[in-house]
């Protein structure tokens, strides 16, 4: 059985299991190899509610791989993310040498971690803290400011679209968002959208004025993902919550937020059929 204190020190982070807390803390080393999100990100404490399992297998050169499963909703980091996150920079992955009794220890830590877990479902609220965001982010177009309250776009002269450039900087107040749609710069058409409540804006990002676009050196992953998962904190800490009657659940306005985000992940090519419908009847099903 694992105790209070027990760690796991692994490639380029450390897992400790805190009984006290009844909490996962996870501490991310500084390193050239180290992905940079992983800097960025610095420390993090997961309360086991928010997790839905915890795997262990085999890796590459007999290493052992750790990979804790986060509950729908639980973490804005991992909604803001929605599964564009490279395998190496998942912040729920830890790799472990292989040799040493390694794998004796991963195997006590891991079912210590499962025997504490909480329900699997979709959680009703954010249990994960949001990662503390940049004081500005630098997109192609714009440069972007978050002050807890609103979001603000100034345009730059060389990158924006002359439709942007003509209409002059924008402020959205948290109050009057749905949502937001981030699009990894590491993809083709890296983005990040905000979800005005007065409806959608022009398709195209370069013309949206709601959207900032990414590009080579600018809205890195480190620095635009922390920016999106901060916003989303703060969309979601104001949304209402939905309520029904009993036996008949109405899906909420988080509900149909996460199914707009998966259309528009569909239309960019970044979820297949297949993966965009089992999404949206998992959040249906779930509302």
């Amino acid at each position: 059985m694992c105790r209070m204190g027990d760690v796991l020190a692994g490639n380029h982070a450390v897992w400790e299991f805190d009984r006290t807390t009844n909490s996962l803390i996870i501490r991310f080393a500084r390193g050239m190899r180290t992905p940079r999100l992983w800097h960025a990100l610095g420390e993090r404490r997961i309360p086991l509610e928010a997790l839905s399992g915890v795997g262990l297998t085999v890796g590459r050169r007999d290493t052992v791989v750790l990979h804790a499963r986060v509950r729908v909703g639980a973490d804005p980091l991992m909604e803001a993310a929605a599964g564009q996150l490279r395998e190496a920079c998942d912040p729920y992955r830890l790799v472990l040498p292989g040799g040493g009794g390694g794998s004796g220890r991963a195997a006590a830590f891991t079912e210590a971690l499962r025997e504490r877990l909480g329900p699997a479902g979709p959680a009703e609220r954010f249990l994960v803290s949001a990662p503390e965001p940049p004081a500005t982010l630098k997109a192609y177009d714009a440069r972007l400011a978050f002050d807890g309250g609103a979001v603000t776009f100034r345009w730059s002269r060389t990158g924006a679209t002359s439709a942007k450039w003509k209409a002059g900087d924008q402020r959205y107040p948290v109050a009057a968002l749905t949502g937001l749609v981030w699009h990894s710069p590491e993809r083709s058409g890296g983005h990040l959208r905000l979800l005005p409540r007065e409806g959608a804006g022009d398709p195209r990002p370069d013309h949206d004025l709601a959207s900032a676009v990414f590009g080579v050196g600018y809205g890195a992953v480190y620095e635009s993902l922390p920016f999106a998962a901060a916003l989303l904190a703060a969309l979601r800490a104001r949304a209402p919550v939905a309520s029904g009657a009993a036996g008949a659940p109405v899906p909420g306005p988080r509900s149909w937020e996460r199914i707009q985000h998966l259309a528009e992940l569909h239309s960019a090519g970044l979820l297949t059929d297949a993966e965009y419908r089992a999404l949206r009847d998992r959040f249906t099903a779930g509302a």
